[in-house]
């Protein structure tokens, strides 16, 4: 169900888009190409000039290269609107500084320890930031929902509310994983 219509009139200013897609490389290993994208309805007024409606303000692309335990292999940056030319943009190869980190351990941590604040863009830390559940939901298209390869707890349970190992969820769709509920 959609939100429910706004309590009073309003005029949009702004809109962000972030795309990731995920694919399968014929190498076995997977790329994810993200895309973030912010657009101002109105011209807007920077110091380095004005910016027209509907040209972005920023648009950064991203792609990481993975292998199937989530081990980041390559990560290429690259920032096609900016809105400090020549600057901005200066800080894409800071994160190459990722490749061999994992995913699914402490990679948004070593993210913001390395790139954080002045040390990486903030648009693009942002957008790595995501890469992490994008790349889980990349790889799960090839995989059974509730088997790891390794025939252990599927990776999903105990990562949401919904799939708390002790809920009716995991009650009803992973009974093998269910935990009774204890006072």
């Amino acid at each position: 169900m959609p939100l429910p219509e706004p309590a009073t009139p309003r005029r949009r200013l702004h809109t962000r888009r972030v795309q990731i897609e995920g694919f399968l490389r014929e190498d076995g290993n997977f790329d994810l190409d993200a895309t973030l994208c912010d657009v101002k309805d109105a011209d807007y007024v920077l110091l380095s000039g004005v910016r027209v409606a509907g040209e972005p303000l920023h648009e950064m692309h991203m792609r990481i290269t993975v292998d199937p335990r989530f081990t980041v292999l390559a990560i290429e940056a690259e920032s096609l609107w900016v809105p400090y030319a020549g600057y901005c943009e200066a800080i894409a190869p800071a994160y190459e500084s990722l490749v061999g980190l994992n995913l699914l351990s402490g990679f948004r941590k070593a993210v913001q320890e390395r790139l954080g604040d002045v040390r990486g863009c903030s648009h693009l830390t942002e957008l790595i930031l995501q890469l992490p559940t994008a790349a889980l939901q990349t790889l799960a298209t090839l995989l059974p929902e509730d088997v790891e390869p390794d025939g252990g707890k599927p990776f999903q349970l105990d990562r949401c509310h919904a799939l708390d190992s002790r809920g009716d969820a995991v009650r009803t769709y992973y009974p093998r994983w269910h935990v009774n509920k204890t006072n």
